[in-house]
């Protein structure tokens, strides 16, 4: 099985305001932005941070708030409908959110095959010219006979094939094929990033990949992270529902943000 270079991404908080960070002003402007607007319309945090404050942005003047107004993983989970925003919309995440940012340059024609067991949608943000599928790892050669066999005829001819999971069920999906050209990519939490991968989370999606440098990159254009007493906080930009902001991924991973020296934009170390 190849494993494919990522692209790069990035991103990060203390360094946001440093010209050696490409961007990152704009990027800083675009969190600030979305911390007001989730707290002038999302319920979660308006409760949380009238009461309790959150630092930058500070909301309520001289209240802090507890790690910054960081909200943990496992309360943001159980709280789904309180993160709509008061206007409407969806209280589904979507686990696959960010999967087409973080992918490498494939060729046109070729197919994405996330492998999950939780129901999720196909990924919805591909690339023009390729496509995608999900299939459950757990039902790999009772209910995806069908797409084993398309996967297996694209192989024989040499289309580019990526198939995105955990470790376990890459090597399931392996086993069910007949050929061993099958490119990989898995996904790893923020708790345990190895050298190589996505980094994914089942609330947030996908935040970050390796890069050509070997370090870990936010995808900046859609994630912004910030270091906070409790550890690493993510926020979704852009006015998706839920509403995901300053999430605490694994309920707090310490790490830092710092510059990568060959790209100038943020990377993560934990």
């Amino acid at each position: 099985m190849a494993l494919p270079r990522s692209a790069d991404a990035g991103g990060a908080e203390p360094v946001a305001h440093s010209p050696l960070v490409r961007g990152s002003r704009g990027w800083h402007a675009a969190y600030r932005r979305v911390v007001r607007d989730a707290f002038a319309t999302v319920p979660l945090y308006r409760e949380r941070w009238a009461l309790d404050g959150r630092t930058d942005p500070v909301l309520v003047p001289g209240r802090t708030g507890h790690d910054g107004g960081a909200i943990g993983h496992g309360e943001a989970t159980r709280r789904i409908p309180d993160l709509v925003p008061i206007g409407g919309g969806s209280a589904e995440p979507d686990p696959l959110r960010g999967l087409g940012s973080v992918l490498p340059r494939l060729d046109a024609g070729g197919l994405v095959v996330v492998l999950d067991g939780t129901g999720a949608r196909p990924p919805a943000d591909l690339r023009e010219g390729l496509r995608g599928c999900v299939l459950d790892p757990n039902r790999l050669t009772t209910d995806h006979t069908g797409a084993l066999a398309e996967i297996n005829g694209r192989l024989r001819r040499r289309t580019t094939v990526l198939a995105v999971g955990t470790d376990k069920d890459l090597a399931r999906l392996a086993e069910a094929l007949e050929d061993d050209t099958l490119q990989v990519l898995p996904t790893r939490e923020l708790s345990d990033l190895g050298s190589a991968g996505l980094l994914h989370d089942p609330l947030l999606g996908f935040l970050g990949n390796v890069g050509d440098c070997g370090r870990w990159h936010v995808d900046r254009r859609h994630v912004y992270v910030r270091e906070t007493a409790a550890g690493l906080a993510f926020t979704v930009l852009g006015k998706a529902s839920p509403r995901l902001v300053d999430i605490l991924v694994g309920d707090g991973v310490p790490g830092t943000v710092a510059r990568c020296p060959r790209h100038a934009t943020p990377v993560l170390k934990t």
